[in-house]
């Protein structure tokens, strides 16, 4: 048993199941006495967290369209709106099993996040009974938000035993805007109590989980809507047409909200309109981002190949068969087994002959010092060949300043890793709104995102000087076995808001090469000019 002397629950360190037991000191009278007077034992089980991905996702997926709550056809909104799907939560207390799966599930998406708390708030109404089921399972304390707060009697706002400077969870059920959660921060806030995370069952991805990053708290989602289609997809619940109405549904119907000393407001944010790469290339800030923009323009291509092979000869021969098709290809120098000097010379050669960028997708990740040096020397002299690299943030801004040092001088541009398109990604949410700000900070040298969804931020995605290039692309949706996830041409570019298409094992794999690459280069075009005509 290892013990501490609070209520709160701390899941930054813990590896397992949890187990909540209590020893009483005596009588207590107060809440505040409580936590300094019981002692928390926690008892670790054997069986490692896997967090929340797996079979329990889908199962819990696959009941909760069981029981109706998740609903696909045409429903008018409370907002007006035409929607292509209906949640609706309030099903769960006809279920108990389900019920059940979820607060345990909600519970592992705490852990798995870091979160801790002494009580915790479920936003009223339908959230109540998942803050109950998680209260009952783990013994946490739980507070209740009167939604219309009484003129009689002790006129509470927040009911339950607590004292100030405690820090409460807030459970919810659903998040579109992050409104309903706000709403309940407020009054939280009023009593004295501190509030930093939120644990929801479903992230709507329509701008709640940026809404509520921007006002300092992290969101803690089971599912997200693009897991629901996955899931629903993959087990012939639903057909990739309904999950792309939905997918362009939400990505098209955004919404920001506004918090003030006298509420909260939301507000559906306008889709904003897409600007031409070539007007966009005299509004930018960076080079290499205006060298890309007009090639794309002159070539009528945003198409990317990703030359993921093993050797310098097959680089070069996908080079020369793609080449007429793309504005970038985009290689990975540290996987080949036969790298020398020949190499880049003649890998810039045909970039100057079939007029495309060059990008090493490095994914840099380590201090301002050492990037520099790994971009600049090395065996490789990423630098010497290249047009632009990317970055990871984890670092901070240094990274930016480190390979900023190297590659400006050279008119190199360069792409911080916002999202990523593999399954179980941690660059998501606050990670990808510091990626944005770390951007709009540098415009000179920052040139864009690696990015899986740039409709649904804020602000960044209208920065006109900013590239998005998503990869995970194919003609037809779906994933593969290492959990890569796909996305199609058509739904990256109109729906999602991105720029460039990339495109790997679908083009280098192909029996005809060009062939794909033409075809690929022919939907992402087709794809932006209708996203240019609405």
């Amino acid at each position: 048993l290892a013990c501490c002397h609070s209520t709160r629950r701390d899941f930054s360190t813990e590896i397992g199941r949890v187990q909540l037991s209590w020893r009483t000191a005596g009588d207590v009278g107060s809440p505040c006495e409580s936590s300094a007077a019981r002692a928390c034992c926690i008892q670790m089980s054997s069986a490692p967290l896997t967090g929340c991905e797996g079979d329990k996702l889908a199962l819990l997926t696959l009941r909760l369209h069981d029981i109706g709550a998740f609903k696909f056809g045409t429903f008018t909104l409370k907002s007006g709106l035409e929607s292509p799907f209906y949640i609706d939560l309030r099903v769960l207390v006809s279920y108990p099993d389900v019920l059940t799966l979820v607060a345990e599930l909600m519970w592992v998406s705490l852990q798995a996040g870091g979160a801790n708390f002494d009580v915790m708030c479920g936003v009223p109404y339908t959230a109540l009974p998942i803050a109950t089921a998680m209260t009952l399972q783990n013994g946490v304390p739980m507070l209740m938000r009167r939604k219309e707060v009484k003129d009689y009697g002790t006129k509470k706002a927040i009911e339950g035993a607590f004292c100030a400077g405690q820090t409460c969870l807030i459970v919810e059920d659903l998040v579109t805007s992050g409104m309903s959660v706000m709403e309940t921060v407020l009054p939280l806030k009023n009593e004295g109590l501190i509030v930093r995370d939120v644990a929801v069952l479903v992230d709507r991805e329509q701008g709640g989980r940026a809404n509520v990053s921007a006002n300092g708290l992290r969101l803690h989602s089971v599912l997200t809507i693009t897991q629901v289609l996955e899931h629903l997809t993959h087990a012939g619940r639903i057909d990739s047409n309904m999950a792309q109405r939905v997918q362009d549904f939400v990505a098209a119907n955004q919404v920001s909200t506004t918090v003030t000393t006298k509420g909260v407001t939301a507000t559906l944010t306008a889709r904003p309109s897409r600007l031409p790469y070539a007007e966009r290339a005299r509004l930018t800030k960076n080079a290499c981002a205006r060298r890309l923009m007009e090639l794309m323009e002159r070539k009528e291509t945003n198409l990317s190949v990703a030359a993921d092979v093993a050797s310098c000869a097959e680089v070069l021969r996908i080079a020369d068969a793609v080449g007429p098709h793309i504005c970038v290809l985009k290689t990975h120098v540290d996987v080949l087994s036969d790298f020398d000097a020949d190499f880049p010379v003649a890998l810039r050669e045909l970039a100057a002959k079939h007029d495309f960028l060059i990008f090493e997708d490095r994914k840099f990740a380590d201090i301002g010092n050492t990037v520099s040096m790994q971009y600049g020397g090395g065996v490789y002299r990423i630098a010497d060949w290249t047009d632009f690299t990317n970055a990871h943030i984890v670092p901070g801004p240094g990274i930016i300043e480190g390979l900023k040092k190297v590659g400006a001088p050279k008119g190199q541009g360069l792409l911080l890793l916002a999202e990523m398109s593999s399954a179980g990604t941690m660059a998501e949410g606050r990670y990808t709104a510091v990626a944005a700000s770390l951007a709009e900070q540098n415009p000179d040298y920052v040139m864009g995102f690696i990015s899986t969804n740039p409709a649904a931020w804020t602000g960044a995605q209208n920065s006109p000087g900013l590239l998005h290039m998503t990869p995970g692309v194919q003609l037809c949706e779906g994933s593969d076995q290492l959990g890569q996830r796909y996305n199609t041409p058509d739904s990256v570019i109109r729906a999602r808001g991105s720029d460039i298409i990339i495109v790997g094992r679908s083009i280098i794999k192909a029996e005809d090469v060009a062939g794909a690459a033409a075809e690929y280069r022919e939907a992402g075009w087709r794809a932006y000019t209708q996203a240019l005509t609405g």
